[in-house]
This record gives C-alpha cells, structure tokens and sequence, in this order.
C-alpha cells in the first residue's frame, strides 16, 4: 500500500476513532451527571437530618431542656464537625447552664473556622463579660463593631461592659447609638434607663 492508499485507510479510520472517544466521553458525562445526582440526593438526606436535629435542639431549648439540647447539638457536630450554627448555639446553651469555659470553647472553634462570625464574637463577649473579663469581653465587641458598625447588640453588650467598669458615661453613649439603630433593642433601652439613673444618683451624692 503506497503513502496515498495509507493515508486514505488512516482517513476512513478517523471518524470511527473520534466516534468511539465521543461515546467513552458521554458515558464518563452520564456517570459523572450519576454521580452528582447521587450527591445531591445524598446532601439533602444530610441536610433534612441536621434540620430534624436543629428543630429537636431548639423544641428542647423552648422547653428548658438544655442537657438534651446539647445533646442534639452534639449530634450535629458529629455528622458536621464545621457546623457554625450548632458550635454558637451549643455554646450559648452551655453559658445558660453556666458552663462558661465550655461555651468560650465551642465559641472559639466557631471562631476557627469563620473569624468574622458576628454572632459567635458577640456571644464569645457575653460569655467574658460573665467571667467578670470585662476589657476581654470589650474587645470582642469591638471587633464585631469593626465588621458591623451598625451592630446595635454589639454596641449595647459593650455599654454593659463599660458600665461594669464604671464608665457610666460611655455606657449610656453606646446604650444611645444602639436604640439610634434599632429603637426595639429592649437590652439597650432598659440598661440605658438603668445606668442613667445610676449616674443620677452618684451625681446627686456628690453634690451633698
């Protein structure tokens, strides 16, 4: 066969090559498209299961039941060892329970993994400001403060720190900004109406 006669044979022979690798291409796509079928089937399984988890945990929570709670929490955290919500919650149910290392624990691996999380800095600082860590609990605060400026229970969770410092005057600012931002944030209103008369009296005393 001459140089024509073989490149006419490699010619004829080209579609059926690109025919059988167009055949194995859509069979790697239909097992690919299987596959991810299949993980999609297999995330909502997993996602129906953490929300049944969440709804007991909360259902426990409403019922005061906050061993169970953590329990459920725990549960979570076992099938999704990077669940944000469940380290914050299970945390907050731990300070509740005034297990307040733990919840610094469970706070600070939120923190790990999302170092921006506004909700785990503010809990984080509550769970200071209940160790009487009060500059600590501050700068948790101010952080948050620092991603969210309009963070109004970040603002109104530092005026009770600062009031615990003694700088009533501080306090009430915060107390102030915060109901500027949200005028229902109850914890700012009532803490600024308690610190002002506070400050009232210490005022009132001094001048006798």
């Amino acid at each position: 066969m001459g140089y024509v006669g073989i490149t006419r044979t490699l010619i004829q022979k080209i579609p059926i090559f690109c025919m059988l690798k167009l055949l194995s291409i859509q069979q790697n796509k239909i097992q690919t498209e299987d596959h991810y079928i299949i993980n999609n089937k297999l995330d909502d399984l997993l996602n129906k299961e953490l929300d049944e988890l969440f709804l007991n945990a909360n259902n426990c929570i409403d019922d005061e039941n906050f061993l169970e709670a953590i329990e459920f929490y725990d549960l979570i955290l076992k099938i999704d060892p990077k669940n944000i919500s469940a380290l914050i919650d299970k945390g907050v149910t731990l300070q509740i329970l005034g297990r307040i290392k733990l919840s610094l624990r469970s706070f600070n691996k939120a923190l790990e993994l999302s170092p921006k999380n506004i909700d785990a800095l503010i809990n984080k600082g509550s769970a200071l400001h209940l160790s009487e860590q009060y500059l600590d609990a501050i700068a948790c605060y101010d952080e948050a403060l620092n991603i969210d400026q309009k963070c109004s229970m970040a603002l109104a969770y530092k005026g009770l720190s600062l009031g615990e410092l003694g700088n009533l005057t501080d306090s009430i600012s915060c107390f102030k900004k915060a109901l500027s931002i949200d005028e229902h944030c109850t914890l700012a209103q009532i803490s600024k109406d308690t610190a002002q008369e506070l400050l009232k009296s210490i005022n009132t005393a001094k001048k006798l």
